[in-house]
This record gives C-alpha cells, structure tokens and sequence, in this order.
C-alpha cells in the first residue's frame, strides 16, 4: 500500500514507459480493425497552452478508448511548421526560421509528452523537413499538368505589416490581417493559383454525406455560395460592334425593372466608358476604392452617395431597350460574377438605397401585398410593368422564361455562379516551400527536373522587410540554368501558402517512409478517411475546404486512392478558451501554460478539468475559478488514490472490507458499478465528456459510502467497482489509472491493454423505482414500488399511505390521477 499520490513521480515513469514500450505505436499490417484519429496539424509556437491541452486531450482519450475497444489505432502526430512568425522572428532577433521552428517543437513536444499523449512517434512529419518539401513540390508540378496550378495577374490582399500577399479568407471582417491587424491594401501582383472552382459543384454537394457539425457545412456551403441564373451582355451607347457589358444575375424575370447597371471599379471596361468629363471623378473614385478590403467594400456602413461614381455612358436593356446609366460602386466586385450587376431597385434594398441616393428611377416589376409599405419588395407575387412577363406567379417560371428569351436572341444564357474563388497561393515570403518552377525568357514557365527536387531554401539570406520575397536577393537562389534551353533563367522567388502544407499530411502520415510517392495507397487505402477529426470551427472555411479540394484533386490525378474523395469522416469542434470573454492568444499575452499545473497537481487533474468543466464543443472563460475546479479534480484523483492503493482501509476513517457472502446491499454497490459502465460508454460515445466525469465522481462518492457502512464493503465487489472506475478513467487520467492498476494486478497486462467493461444488460434492469404520493399536487409521501405496478395497485397503495390518510383528514376524493410507476395525484 502506497499511501501518498505523487503525481509527477507517476506522470513521469508511465510516460517513459509507454515511450519505450513503443505502446501507441501501430503498424499498417495490423491485423485489428483500423481506426484513425487525428487531431489539427499543430504549429509550433513554443510550450504548449491550454487550447491545445483541451483539443489533444480530447483526441488522446478517444485513442485510448478505441485501442481498448479492440481497434488498431492510426494516432500520428506533425508540425505545422513554416509560416510568418519564424521568419517574423528572423526579422527581429536575427535567429534563422529553421533554429527557431526546431527549438519552438521541441518545446511542444515536451509539452504534449508531459500531457501523456499518445503518439506514434515514429511517423511524424514536420513541413521543412525535405522529404515532405520534396513530395510538395511534385504534387504541385501534378497539379500544373493537370491545369489546376496556374499563373495569372491579379488584384491581392496586401499585408504592408506581413510583407506578403493573403488569402481572401485570411482578412477580417475590419480589412485587417487577420495575423498582424494591419489594414489590408489592394496590389496587383503575378500570382500562382490552384484552380479549387473546378471542384465547386462536388465540394458543394458531398457536403450533405459529412457526419460534421451542421454550422461547418453551412459555412463551407456560404462559401462557396453557388447561384443559378443567367449572363447576358448590354450593349453600350455609342460603341456599335464593340463588346457590351456581360451581366451576371440569379433574378432575369426583373430585368424589365433595372434602371441603371453597376461595375466594379476594377472593371476592365472602366477606361472605355468613363466620359471625359468624369474621367477625375472616375479616377479618384478607382484609386480610393483600391485600398478597402473585399470585405469592406460588401459592408452596408458608410452614406451611399460617396460609394458610387457615374461613369459618363449609359446602357441599353436588352429586354425593353430603355437607355440606363451605368455606375461604378465599391460593393460590386470584380471577383463574383462578370464584375457587372444589372440594377433592379424595387426588387433589391441595396440597389434601392443606391437608386435613392442618385436620384435614379423605381420600377416594380413584382407586385407587393396590399398594404404592403415597404420600400424593396422581394417576395413572391405576379410580374407587372414587365410587357410579356405579365401576370406570372411563380417566380421559377417567369425565370425561366426569360431565360429562354435571352437563348433565343443569342445575347444571353443558363449559367451558374460561386462565390468561392481560386486559391492564390503566392506568398512573397522565405519561409514557405519553394514553388518549383524556373521562368525562362525563351522557354517561359519551366519545371524544375522531378530528380532536382526537392528544392531547398538557402541559409544564407537577409531577413529585411522589403516587399520582396528575401529569395530574390540571393543569386545562388535566383539564377539558374533552364533546364530545357540550356539558357541563364531566374527560379521562382515566392513559396507556398502554408495551407498547402496542412491539405493532404494526413494522408502521408499513413506512411510517412514511402520514398517512392507522397502517398502510399495501399496504406491510404486502409486507414483514410480519418475516423476522427478534431480541431477548431476557425478552420471551416479556410483548411478543411482546402484539405477536401486537396483530396480530390491528388485523387483524380492518381497520387491517392481514386475512392477516397473526403479526407475527414467524422468532424469535431471543440470550445475556445476565453479569458474575460477574449480569446486566448500570445499577442494578448493572456495565454496560460500548463507547465504550472503539470508542476503542482500534475497532468491528470488538468486533464480531468478540461473534460469536466463543460461539453466539450462550448467556449468557456478561464476565470478566477478555474484554478479551484482544477483543484477539486486533483482532489477527486488523491481521494481514488487511498481507495484503490488501500490506505483508506488502514487510515481509520471507518472504511472496512471483508470476504463474505453477497448480501442485498453488495448486490445494489455491483448493479451501480455496472449503471456507471453503462452510463460512462454511452457519455463517451455523444462527447459528454463532463457528465462522464461527474458520473465517476459520484460513483466514487457512492462507493465511499458503501465501504462505511454497517456492514462495511465485501472484497469482491469492492474490487470489482474500483477495477471498473480505473478501467472507465483510464482514458481521461491515464497516468494514476496505470499506476493504480499495477499497483493492484501486479502480473496482469497493463491497464490500457485491457478491454473496455461492458455492463451486464441483466444487472441494468430497475426493480424498484420511488412513486410520489401528493395531494392536491404537494408530495405528501413516496413510496418504493415495483417498476410493473398497474394503475390500480398504485392508487391503493397511495390511499392507505398514513401520510396521505392524514393529509386527506377524512375527506372523500373528487378523483386520484394515476401515473405509474412515477405518480399518484389524489384530488379533494
């Protein structure tokens, strides 16, 4: 009997232990069913903090649950390990990003062994490591075969504050850098791009088959935003047989009511069509307009009088050949659609308040409601004002018969829009996979030779915050020698968004010691998709989509398996950590370490805090409480401890056990042990991981109790509880469960070889249950009764009840409602 808990003592040898067991390892000719868990690809910015305790401590107890249910269990782990805060850190201290990516892993490591995470070590995967740069490298020259990776000039986010170009997803709803907070600018800029619009109607539609969280998929679903309508082109004034304007809208059957066209100010035709007495306004208006975000620019802030210009021409309306002006507005862009909207001001409340802030003309095409006193109309009802569109009800008809008409005269046609954009992965910045192409003046776009790769970052560059990628000014890097012409050429300088890096790891984890491609498929094959996805809602829109365009796409050019078309399964969310309701983050410098309590309470009861203090997908605030909740589970864990090691037995507390035959109280203790093992499982399998956790310490509670008893606790089920509580915790506190079990079963296999209890169903059925006996509705007794007591047994029972006898004071009752087995209601 060991009679005091030493957490770090037991934290530390169980960690050793697994570690050189090699106990979470798995090998892919396993012969136990496959299950694959994953937790996000984590980056590595130093020591763990208490986001990524409560996401890996989640993950880390569905590994050893399946592994005890029987499963071969795929839990590997990486780094996602360039990006901006390396080289950032370069700028600043002069230490190399490669330096300083290694020592921030090897803190998180440390942290997440020291958490008691179970790993398959041997498979893990860091972004800069060559190999997986090499394979990177290969799947993007794929990809430029195959079309999906091309090169275009276009109109970026720019981060003046990051040096370096941003994904439309990676500015905020303020047009800052959703990293630096720096406002966003607008450049045009030669960008690589991979072409994700030509997945859009899959990415769209598999989204139904998902098990993930119902506010993902519709994120994911906005996103991508696929609308059905018509393009057709205007013709403008005064430019007979040169091109019109093509205008892209989701509601045709109104066009007899658009009485002025909208461009973006980006609009390749704006030159043409600004009239020399506009020309400055137009200007002015153009250049203004370039340093607000996307997400500015669609915002309903700001007067409408200043987010518009008249550009001089007008348009005609195919339709009823009425002459139109034609306006630019910052909320149209160049992105959606054609970058033109015809304008239909009663049937769109944005184009209303426009019409009204220029004094241009209102013309309802559908008619509202009596009464109605609105001002933009957009429901349903009979088309007017629209010649032979007239009378018309159903919207989807009078569509499509105007689309037809569009067909028929050839100025227009069916078509579908998205919202989601190709993925500009340009990043003008060092730290990143170089993009493995060289620009020839002869040969233009040239690969690098598949036996050159991968190619590797020079060492020896300049970390300055010029604007240019710091690749640009090292001629080692730079010149080179086309590999077609024989030629002096210039390598590529910009490296690849980190998203590229976390969009297909999971599918080299399955075996990362493949050199001969960068995914096996027979190992794909038998582990993907992941089982088990778990990280945060942040990354619905931006990594999950790119990860299923990723899969698609390495599937169709057969680099992965041709059925594997999603990568994640089953999806889950978990909570964000807040303090005094902001998010936790190293820049707010209010980020907790867990080497403080690893220190004091040790891992498990930090563990158990996380699982116990509320459902696992809800925020919480980290508050002055918490330290005092993290206590009690340290306390819960010491009192287990004196229980299972004993020293309860011995401390003279009143707690006692013998060897003797069952008696009814040791039947009910043994029918509680099983409810928990049935209660537990079922908590485990909807993530109720909280009610699991207070399950166990009422069980724990209970058992107490029953130890100090009269008749003290019988060694059989005493035994047979407390195996069963450490079999249940293992997962959640795995560390002291370990122990205890060694401890208890010195020769038996260890504590996480053991299977997952089951309860016995016989030992779930209720006998008894406890009927309230009221009157006139306020309890006046309860009474134990069979579960099967019939309505008139339970009202006998209830009208000889002395509590109710008096209660009644010989009044007759008007009538008794009976509830079996739960209730009995006697009226007077």
């Amino acid at each position: 009997m060991v009679e005091h808990y030493d957490p770090q003592a037991v934290e530390a040898k169980w960690q050793r232990r697994w570690e050189a067991d090699g106990a979470y390892q798995v090998d892919n000719d396993d012969r136990r069913p496959p299950f694959y868990v994953l937790c996000m690809y984590p980056y590595p910015s130093g020591p763990a903090h208490q986001g990524h305790v409560r996401n890996y401590t989640f993950g880390d107890l569905l590994v050893r649950q399946r592994t005890m249910q029987g499963y071969a269990v795929l839990s590997p782990i990486g780094f996602d390990s360039f990006g901006l805060p390396a080289e950032n850190a370069a700028i600043r201290t002069g230490v190399h990003p490669r330096e300083f990516t290694d020592a921030r892993i090897q803190e998180l490591k440390s942290s997440l062994k020291r958490l008691g995470a179970s790993y398959d070590w041997r498979r893990e995967i860091r972004s800069h490591d060559p190999e997986y740069m090499r394979w990177n490298q290969v799947i993007f020259q794929r990809f430029l075969d195959a079309g999906l990776a091309y090169r275009k000039n276009a109109p970026v986010n720019w981060c003046p504050g990051c040096q370096t170009v941003l994904a439309n997803e990676q500015v905020l709803a303020d047009g800052t850098c959703e990293r630096s907070g720096d406002l966003v600018e607008k450049r045009d800029l030669e960008q690589w791009f991979f072409r994700i619009t030509a997945y859009a109607d899959e990415l769209l539609e598999a989204l139904e088959g998902l098990d993930w969280p119902d506010r993902v998929k519709v994120m994911q679903r906005n996103w991508i935003g696929r609308s059905e309508g018509a393009e057709f082109d205007l013709a403008v004034e005064g430019r007979d047989g040169e091109p019109g304007i093509r205008v892209f809208t989701t509601r045709p059957d109104t066009a007899f009511g658009m009485t002025f066209v909208v461009l973006a100010p980006e609009h390749p035709l704006v030159p043409a069509l600004t009239s020399p007495e506009q020309r400055a306004a137009v200007e002015e208006f153009v250049a203004r307009v370039r340093t607000e975000s996307d997400i500015e620019r669609q915002s309903s802030d700001g007067p409408l009088d200043k987010r518009g210009v008249f550009t001089g021409s007008y348009a005609l309306n195919p339709f009823n050949g009425a002459r139109v002006p034609i306006f630019l507005a910052d909320y149209v862009l160049m992105t959606y659609g054609t970058g033109a909207i015809m304008a239909v001001p009663a049937e769109d409340q944005r184009d209303w308040d426009f019409a009204r802030a220029y004094d241009l003309p209102i013309v309802r095409t559908v008619a509202p409601p009596d009464g109605w006193e609105g001002e933009a109309y957009t429901g349903e009802g009979p088309r007017i004002n629209s010649e032979w569109l007239n009378g018309l009800t159903d919207t989807a008809e009078a569509k499509a018969k105007a689309i037809d008409w569009l067909e028929s005269r050839d100025v227009g046609r069916r078509t579908v829009n998205y919202r989601l954009r190709d993925w500009l992965l340009s990043r003008q910045r060092y730290w990143g996979c170089p993009i493995p192409v060289i620009h020839c003046p002869t040969d233009g776009i040239v690969k690098v030779p598949e036996e050159q790769l991968p190619v590797l970052l020079p060492d020896d560059v300049e970390f300055l915050p010029t604007g240019d990628s710091p690749l640009r000014h090292h001629p080692g890097f730079l010149n080179v020698t086309c590999p077609r012409c024989g030629g002096p050429a210039e390598r590529e300088t910009d490296t690849m968004d980190t998203f590229v890096d976390s969009s297909w790891y999971f599918l080299r984890f399955c075996d990362p010691w493949d050199r001969s491609r960068p995914v096996s498929l027979d190992a794909a094959r038998r582990w993907m998709p992941v089982d088990q996805y778990i990280g945060g809602i942040e990354h619905a829109i931006l990594h999950l989509l790119y990860a299923r365009f990723y899969t698609r796409a390495l599937a169709d050019q057969g680099l992965a398996p041709a059925e594997i078309r999603e990568p994640f399964g089953r999806l889950f969310t978990q909570g964000m950590i807040t303090m005094d309701g902001s998010k936790m983050s190293k820049s707010k410098g209010n980020l907790i370490s867990p080497e403080q309590y690893f220190e004091t309470v040790g891992a498990d009861s930090l563990r158990l805090f996380h699982l116990f203090v509320g459902p696992p997908g809800d925020d919480f605030d980290w508050s002055a409480q918490t330290d005092q909740m993290i206590e009690g589970c340290h306390r819960f864990l010491g009192r287990l401890w004196r229980l299972a090691a004993g020293a309860v037995f011995e401390s003279g507390g009143g707690a006692t056990v013998s060897q003797r035959a069952a008696e009814p109280v040791d039947t009910d203790m043994d029918k509680e042990t099983h409810r928990l093992m049935d209660r537990v499982d079922s908590d485990y399998s909807r993530w109720s991981y909280n009610t699991a956790v207070a399950a166990c310490m009422e069980f724990l509670n209970t058992l107490y109790k029953y130890v100090q008893g009269p008749a003290g606790g019988r060694a059989e089920t005493v035994d047979f509880a407390v195996d069963t509580l450490l079999l249940l915790l293992a997962p959640m506190a795995p560390h002291i469960t370990a122990e205890l079990w060694e401890m208890r079963h010195p020769e038996a296999p260890p504590l996480h070889a053991q299977a997952w209890p089951a309860a016995d169903p016989a030992m779930l059925v209720i006998e008894t249950v406890t009927m309230v006996a009221q009157v006139n509705g306020k309890v006046r007794d309860r009474l134990e009764v069979p579960v099967d007591i019939t309505a008139e047994q339970a009202e006998a029972l209830v009208l000889a009840s002395p509590r109710v006898v008096e209660a009644l004071g010989g009044v007759t009752p008007k009538k008794v409602i009976s509830r079996p087995p739960r209730l009995v209601n006697v009226v007077v």
